[in-house]
């Protein structure tokens, strides 16, 4: 295990807020953008391997990721080793092949959203695993999807929405999150295995 992952796999004094899993991500990018919405939400992001592109921290300077070191990442060889480093959650799964949307889910601190990759979204055998908890962002009848970081940024907020009127946690007058020491929270295990 590289000592980033190490370091981002320490419980916080709050933990995360949310956690948000990427299945297989294939675009940089789109991870980039998703990891700046994880730190600016005190989120958590976790990915599954294989992934599209390098995660080193010589490739993640090269491409401007002054964020980076304040992410809460972990990765995973793959989805059964996810799975086994989280046993007792029971994770949602973003799909468009879902007949619930966001909106219609409740959201507690702490919980994983699943996102596939780019261009083939969640497989099936996960999808199957978990039918009560596919989750869907509306959209008219002629779009397909929307671009992976795209889709992670209104379900985190949706979360967050919904912890606030919860009262897990609270907005300053400056627009900031406040989030409670007593924030209860689910264990942030050590992954089984960093394959940086």
């Amino acid at each position: 295990m590289s000592p980033e992952v190490a370091r981002a796999c320490e419980p916080a004094p709050a933990g995360p807020l949310a956690h948000v899993v990427l299945h297989r991500p294939e675009i940089p990018n789109n991870t980039g953008n998703i990891g700046r919405t994880c730190v600016a939400l005190g989120a958590a992001l976790h990915l599954i391997r294989p992934i599209g592109f390098d995660l080193s921290e010589k490739a993640c300077r090269r491409a401007g990721l002054d964020y980076w070191p304040r992410l809460r990442l972990s990765d995973y060889a793959g989805w059964d080793w996810y799975r086994a480093a989280w046993r007792g959650v029971t994770p949602w799964l973003l799909t468009t092949r879902a007949s619930r949307t966001v909106f219609e889910a409740e959201f507690r601190p702490g919980d994983h959203f699943v996102f596939g990759s780019e261009t083939s979204g969640l497989p099936p055998e996960i999808l199957d695993a978990f039918p009560d908890r596919t989750l869907a962002l509306p959209m008219v009848r002629e779009e397909r999807s929307l671009n992976l970081a795209t889709a992670v940024t209104p379900v985190l907020y949706e979360a967050v929405r919904q912890m606030i009127c919860l009262g897990a946690i609270r907005v300053d007058p400056g627009g900031r999150l406040i989030r409670p020491e007593s924030l209860p929270q689910r264990a942030n295990p050590v992954p089984a295995g960093s394959y940086n």
